[in-house]
């Protein structure tokens, strides 16, 4: 395999747990509500994906197992935030906090074991094609899947009733109340849709680009894929395109180290960080010209008529 299609696989499978991440955290602030916890329900994706995998010898089973532990995160935090009203911003730290401690002890003993490495596909005739076959059929299931997702998510947000209500629900809760929608269950189906894709995103992490399991594997990008939605300005086709820059800034900085141009690998290892708070940055000064598009009420709680 050629240097330049072993660089371009690394940067998409570095994108993809963004992109998962992303996408499910779009859904749920599109609905109104902040969730700071991605990086923790992606931890316990990650720990949960790794421990069934290697319990099971199944990769299949292992990306189940996150699904359902980035689940049942957001359940908790969807059950503090919509049913007692806690402040949303302190729940979502405190789901990071317990997601990093959590995870650290269930995988304890999972440090160092070998993992179960989730397969690329292989079509005959197709994947061996030169630089192409690789690169567009050989990639594993949750790529592809990744990126049906956002596909899926933008038409159903922009092109459907439920998508219509969701948005709705983000924009004037109090309006959509009033016309006889149930603004807690739209609101708690988001979220453990959040969750269900954050707790894929940290299996892929676990099963695909690294398959090991080391505490606090996750490294910042449930924070990263906080970004992209604000980088994305709410839209899922730009949370793609924002998801595969930043992984290639991330794989690049590597490359570049790797070719000996003598760069601090420090500074390599925090480039996509800084590129994050420069676009942020740029992205604040274009809103306060242009207006906020973020869902109007986004972050603010709400309680129904009694």
């Amino acid at each position: 395999m050629s240097p330049f299609v072993e660089v371009v696989l690394t940067i998409i499978t570095a994108s993809t747990p963004l992109l998962l991440a992303g996408v499910g955290e779009l859904v749920t602030e599109r609905s109104g509500v902040l969730n700071l916890g991605v990086e923790g329900m992606m931890v316990m994706g990650a720990v949960a994906g790794f421990g069934a995998a290697f319990v099971t010898g199944s990769p299949a089973i292992g990306v189940i197992a996150a699904i359902l532990a980035g689940t049942m995160m957001a359940a908790i935090f969807a059950f503090l935030t919509l049913k007692l009203v806690s402040n949303q911003v302190a729940t979502g730290l405190a789901l990071t906090l317990l997601g990093l401690g959590l995870s650290g002890l269930i995988g304890d003993n999972f440090v160092g074991q070998p993992g179960v490495k989730l397969a690329r596909l292989a079509i005959p005739g197709l994947s061996d094609l030169p630089i192409v076959g690789p690169i567009v059929f050989g990639e594993d299931p949750l790529v592809y899947l990744s990126i049906a997702l956002t596909i899926i998510v933008s038409h159903v947000l922009f092109s459907t009733r439920a998508g219509l209500v969701i948005r709705a629900v983000g924009d004037s809760h109090a309006s959509a109340h009033a016309l006889g929608v149930s603004v807690v269950q739209v609101r708690t189906l988001s979220v453990l849709f959040g969750g269900a894709c954050a707790g894929l995103a940290g299996g892929y992490l676990s099963l695909a680009y690294t398959p090991q399991w080391i505490e606090n594997m996750t490294a910042g990008r449930g924070w990263i894929a906080l970004a992209l939605v604000v980088f994305a300005s709410w839209r899922p086709m730009r949370v793609m395109v924002g998801a595969y820059l930043f992984g290639a800034v991330g794989v690049l900085g590597f490359v570049a180290q790797a070719v000996g141009l003598g760069v601090p690998a420090q500074f390599l290892s925090s480039l996509p960080y800084i590129v994050t708070v420069l676009a942020l940055v740029v992205i604040s000064k274009s809103t306060r010209a242009r207006g906020s598009q973020a869902p109007a009420c986004l972050g603010q709680p709400f309680v129904p008529d009694r």
